[in-house]
């Protein structure tokens, strides 16, 4: 009996223990275990396909909304720059660039002069909420008295009529040049604009012109404004409070190219702080603002936003990982007698680990890959609906199926080893 028992054993039981199973029967195995339990597996999927979906459509979100922000700023050019008048303050409260009268006309026209890098200049003076009538009909609109520069650098185009002309802004001549909505709010379809008169704040103006659509741009309706000659804007409607010239809110300064910008606003800076007498210590009583500063800036803030809401979401799938696991371990648990059976009919260790982990990666992978449809979905619904451009990054789509995999990986590492490591002769006696 001894001797048999130190006996080597067959060659058929030889090849029953050295056969490894291939990937195909692994794939195989493991997706009949899946579909033989198709709502517990989609309920372990949910996990992994909310936050894949979440992380795509907010990539996808914060992309679409910072191309289409940049694209409206850069419609204003990438090479003009904003110089704004100081801040008044009323009780201890800042009431914003502009508020206060230290910029004229003169400034802007010194600076047009006296600045190489400047190919135009525009000054401008601005209200808002001003009531605009015609007939029974009064709405709130933004006012804006500019000269003749103003149209041509913020590319205004005539749909009808056109622009007031240099002898309405020598003269202070009351003609409004309407933006299209203000021009739908106050005339129906088949109403003559153009030569209509309408009352703001109390005096009358004649319509000379209305403006094609220009859209939103930093979240200010472009199309909700009344353009007027800046010589009536200071003398009828606001009424001039410098000390010299026209005063103004600020001037927009165009650059002959973009490059030329960090020069213009040196000289700028230089040229105003000698007019107005400041010390070299004092602070400037104006402020400058650059587009292309103002792009970048946008572009940080969104990029950290998108992290930081991204990073959130990403957060399901470390619980939708958790899932995955805590369903693996109790399929060790429940399939302990099936593992002791493949383990006596040859089965070996690898053989259960390789199951038992595949099994872990294609559900997280199943999961990802419909976490990526529907995130896809998700983003051209949201994009097609507030109409900004479609951007899905395909690096976004790769960390989808990458995390999946991932998962799955971590998910199925300890119950796949803790059932690789089970004692076939317990695992037939357990029930």
């Amino acid at each position: 009996m001894k001797k048999l028992a130190n006996s080597p054993p067959t060659s058929r039981s030889r090849s029953l223990r050295k056969r490894r199973l291939s990937l195909s029967e692994v794939l195989i195995m493991s997706a009949e275990t899946l579909w033989s339990n198709k709502l517990r597996t989609l309920l372990t999927m949910l996990g992994v396909i909310i936050g894949i979906s979440s992380v795509i459509t907010i990539t996808s979100v914060g992309q679409g909304v910072e191309k289409s922000t940049q694209l409206q700023i850069e419609a204003l050019g990438t090479n003009v720059m904003l110089v704004s008048a100081g801040a008044a303050r009323t009780g201890g409260i800042n009431l914003g660039a502009g508020s206060a009268s230290t910029l004229t006309w003169e400034d802007a026209k010194a600076i047009a002069k006296q600045v190489p890098a400047a190919q135009s200049v525009s000054a401008f003076l601005q209200r808002g909420s001003i009531q605009a009538v015609r007939g029974n009909t009064n709405i709130a609109t933004t006012l804006l008295g500019t000269d003749l520069f103003y149209s041509v650098m913020k590319n205004i185009q005539p749909q009808l009529g056109l622009f007031f002309n240099q002898g309405d802004l020598d003269t202070g001549k009351p003609v409004a040049f309407l933006g299209s909505k203000v021009r739908d709010e106050l005339f129906s379809p088949n109403e003559t604009s153009i030569g209509a008169e309408l009352r703001i704040r109390g005096k009358r103006y004649i319509v000379v012109g209305v403006a094609e659509s220009k859209g939103t741009a930093g979240g200010q309706d472009l199309d909700d404004v009344i353009y007027i000659p800046l010589t009536n804007m200071s003398g009828q409607v606001v009424g001039n409070n410098a000390v010299e010239g026209v005063a103004i809110n600020g001037f927009w300064l165009q650059a002959s190219d973009a490059d030329q910008l960090d020069s213009a606003q040196f000289q700028v800076t230089n040229i105003l702080r000698l007019r107005h007498g400041i010390h070299p210590s004092a602070p400037d009583d104006f402020r400058i603002t650059n587009q292309v500063d103002i792009i970048n800036t946008f572009t940080n803030v969104m990029s950290s936003f998108t992290l930081m809401v991204g990073a959130i979401a990403g957060i399901s799938l470390v619980v939708g990982g958790i899932g995955i696991a805590n369903i693996m371990l109790v399929s060790v648990m429940e399939r302990t007698r099936e593992i002791g059976i493949r383990k006596a009919v040859g089965a070996t260790s690898t053989d259960i680990l390789s199951q038992f982990l595949t099994e872990a990666v294609v559900l997280s992978m199943i999961g990802g890959a419909i976490g990526v449809v529907l995130g896809v979905g998700f983003s051209f619904a949201a994009a097609t609906l507030f109409k900004y451009p479609f951007i899905v990054p395909l690096w976004s789509i790769g960390a989808g199926f990458g995390s999946s995999f991932i998962v799955g990986i971590l998910a199925g590492g300890i119950p796949a080893r803790n059932a690789a490591k089970l004692d076939p002769i317990a695992a037939l006696h357990s029930e």
